[in-house]
């Protein structure tokens, strides 16, 4: 997980997120939640609470992951944190503002993928952001190469290889949310073969 952390901030992962969150936080109210799932240790989730700040919007961010060890990490660090798969989120229909989902969605087969946007659409009742990656061959190798010179775990490095050649093309990304959403997505690439989408439940484009 650290390893993770250390390629969000090296390659991208938070600032992908970032560039989508920054684009709609002034459309948030002065009081807002955040719901990050597969929160693992956070860092998007404080990064997203610091950018609302800046913004003048007091953030309750609340960290969602599957480990109950990750959950509680993730509440050392937010404001609050809960246990529960992303397949099934156990929060109300529309009950937090925005949602954030990074490097999660390709780790699913087209079902999964499929049940987790339909997910995050229903919690939400304003924002959705996903941020995944950019299938590409000269990606894999890149951070295979990196991984190495970063020393890297094993696991993590087989796993990010095998993750970049899961991702998705823009066009890819933007038709699954539209066929299971309805929402039209604005689709944004970012540096080291970032991709999000970021759409409003109630139809609001995107600033």
């Amino acid at each position: 997980m650290r390893d993770i952390v250390q390629a969000n901030r090296l390659f991208g992962g938070t600032r992908s997120v970032m560039l989508s969150f920054r684009a709609v936080v002034r459309s948030l109210p002065s009081e807002a939640i955040l719901l990050d799932v597969g929160t693992g240790m956070a860092d998007i989730a404080v990064a997203a609470s610091r950018e609302a700040g800046r913004a003048s919007v007091d953030l309750f961010a609340v960290g969602m992951d599957i480990s109950e060890l990750l959950a509680r990490i993730a509440q050392r660090r937010l404001r609050s944190a809960i246990v529960g798969s992303a397949l099934r989120i156990p929060v109300a229909d529309g009950s937090v503002d925005v949602v954030t989902c990074s490097q999660l969605l390709h780790h699913f087969d087209e079902d999964g993928a499929r049940q987790l946007v339909a997910e995050l659409h229903r919690v939400s009742g304003g924002w959705v952001v996903i941020s995944d990656l950019r299938r590409s061959w000269l990606a894999a190798a890149g951070f295979w190469l990196a991984s190495i010179v970063l020393r890297f775990h094993s696991v993590t490095r087989a796993d990010g290889v095998t993750s970049v050649l899961r991702g998705f093309t823009g066009s890819e990304l933007a038709a699954l949310v539209r066929d299971v959403t309805g929402a039209t997505p604005h689709i944004q690439r970012g540096s080291f073969w970032r991709l999000s989408a970021t759409w409003s439940k109630g139809g609001v484009r995107v600033p």
